[in-house]
Order: structure tokens, then sequence, then C-alpha cells
């Protein structure tokens, strides 16, 4: 807050050519009407309490408007990054724990869950080989238990307060980034940076087959398959990943190197989680994107929403072809 003292000699270096006062004429109580400076910020002002008869003076106190202080020191850019809104977002994590923390997501939730919790479902109900609609049942199941379990974990290794809503909250000085037309924008990028890899890929490395053989067989084998396939992909899935990967640790690296180094790493690290190798690079493709998504509108609704459509658009090619 900037503290402005005008008393009769100018105070604090002020001269009176640059400020307009209410004179001693009017009565201690009258409010203080005005206070214009030669500065490009607007100020908010208010007189203390307490008037000194002695020096006859107010004291004024002024503080410039957030706003407007964002946006004159970065040229009418109301993000310190320009491209990047997330300085404007809450750190979840404190530096020092964030790389314990999402280890110990991976290694007591990501891993256990999604790459054993199918052998567990298997070795209770004993049977060998899971059935597709006990998979898909099973697979829904298992991912809203990782879920739970890693908005627990991060709600008790996050600062203190801090909300999971805080991912989903609109900044007003957001109004132009719409996060629908991010999101449609984003969708139309990511399908067609997908196929011209794909394209490459089979240059390179000759054709491979699209379809997936279990998730169509999933997906073939009845409704209630087909809709909990629907459910852990569509809904679950994306859910699940922009919160732990874009909501947590994009955020947490973003407040500590610039946010294209933040989008690269998160994005690496969300491809190698996959733990699929003929994948990488299309996986790394898909981080980025709805890295760059997050960034751009400073909420996970876009980013969502974007992972939505895409595993949705893999599911129907899935099935139909």
């Amino acid at each position: 807050m900037l503290s402005v003292l005008l008393g009769g000699g100018g105070g604090l270096g002020w001269k009176h050519g640059n400020a307009k006062f209410v004179r001693h004429e009017l009565a201690a109580a009258t409010p203080f009407y005005s206070l214009l400076l030669q500065d490009t910020y607007s100020l908010k002002c208010s007189t203390s309490p307490h008037f000194n008869f002695s020096t006859c003076c107010f004291k004024t106190y002024c503080k410039r408007s957030s706003e407007e202080h964002v946006t004159h020191n970065n040229n009418n850019t109301p993000f310190p990054q320009g491209f990047s809104a997330l300085k404007q977002v809450y750190n979840p994590l404190e530096s020092e724990n964030l790389w314990s923390s999402f280890s110990l997501y991976l290694f007591t939730l990501h891993i256990p869950f999604s790459f054993g919790g199918l052998s567990v479902v298997s070795l209770l109900t004993r049977q060998p080989v899971l059935d597709p609609q006990t998979q898909a049942l099973s697979l829904l199941i298992i991912q809203i238990l990782e879920l739970n379990g890693a908005l627990v974990l991060f709600k008790y290794t996050a600062k203190p307060h801090y909300k999971f809503t805080n991912f989903f909250k609109s900044n007003k000085l957001l109004n132009d980034r719409n996060w629908l037309v991010a999101s449609v924008l984003g969708f139309g990028f990511l399908v067609l940076l997908i196929f011209l890899t794909s394209l490459l890929a089979d240059q390179l490395f000759g054709s491979k087959p699209v379809n997936n053989p279990i998730l169509k067989e999933i997906l073939l084998y009845s409704d209630i398959s087909r809709v909990s396939c629907v459910l852990a992909y569509c809904i679950v899935f994306p859910l699940l990943e922009e919160v732990v990967y874009r909501g947590f640790l994009l955020t947490s690296l973003s407040s500590t190197m610039e946010w294209q180094q933040a989008v690269a790493i998160s994005s690496i690290i969300f491809s190698a989680i996959h733990f699929s190798s003929e994948n990488f690079i299309q996986l790394f493709i898909i981080g980025c994107v709805l890295g760059c998504s997050y960034c751009w509108t400073g909420n996970l609704y876009s980013s969502i929403a974007i992972h939505s459509l895409y595993n949705a658009l893999t599911l129907l090619i899935t099935y139909y072809y």
C-alpha cells in the first residue's frame, strides 16, 4: 500500500502541483473528496480517521488497483508471462514437496490401481481370464478409486486451505479467453497433429493396426460394458489425469520455471507414466496440447473437455473400424 502524507510543505516530496485536495476551510469531519495524481495508475484513496490539527494535514492511504497494476507492467497484457495465465493461479504444492507428493501418488495409487487392479479382481473372482463386461466394470471402479485416492492424497500434501475447486475458478481477467472456444480449437489442433504424426510414423516404420482388440471386444460385448467403458474413458480418465498432471503438476512447475518448460516436462511425465513406448510421441503431443490449453485459459475446463473429446473419438474409431 502506498501511503501519502499531504502537508503544508508537500510532504514526502509531493508537490502541490501534483495533487488537488480539499482545503482547510472544510470541516474536519468532511470526507476526503479527491486526490488526482499525475500517474498512470488509478489510486483508491481514503483518509485516516485522525486529523492532525498541529500540521493541518490529512493522512491518506492509496493503493493501486491490482488489475491495472498487472496490466500496466505488461504493456496492456493482463498476465506476467503473456500466453500463460497460470501465474494468476494459486500454486497448490510447495516446490520442495512437489516430487515427493507426485512419487507417493505414482507408487501408492497409479501403478497399483492402473496396472495391478484387474489382476486383483481376477484373484478375487477366481477367474484367470475376465470376461469383457467384468473388465469394463472393474476398470471403471478402479479408476474412480484412484481418482478419490489422488484427491485425498493431494489434499493432505497441498498447501493449507487449498481447495480442489481452485482449478475451476474463472478469473475476471480471463473474460476474453473462453474455455469453450479453447476446447474446440484445441481439439481440432490435436486431431490434426495426431493425424500428421500417424502418417509420418507409417512412412518411417510401416503401418500398424489402429484398433485396440481388447478395447474393441469390450465395446462390442454388451450395453453394460459399452456404458462402463464410455464413463471410464470420457469422464473418469480425463478428470483424473487433468487434475494430477495439469492441475497439480503443471501448475506447481509453472511457479518455478517458464510455462513452456513446465508444459514440456509435465507432458514427458504424462507420456512416460503410460508405459507405452510405441505411443510415447503421440502421448507427448497430447500432453502438450492439453497443457497449452490449461495455460491459456487458467482453469481445467478446456483441457478436460479436449481430453474427453479425444477419448470419445478414439472409442468411436475403435467401435466402428
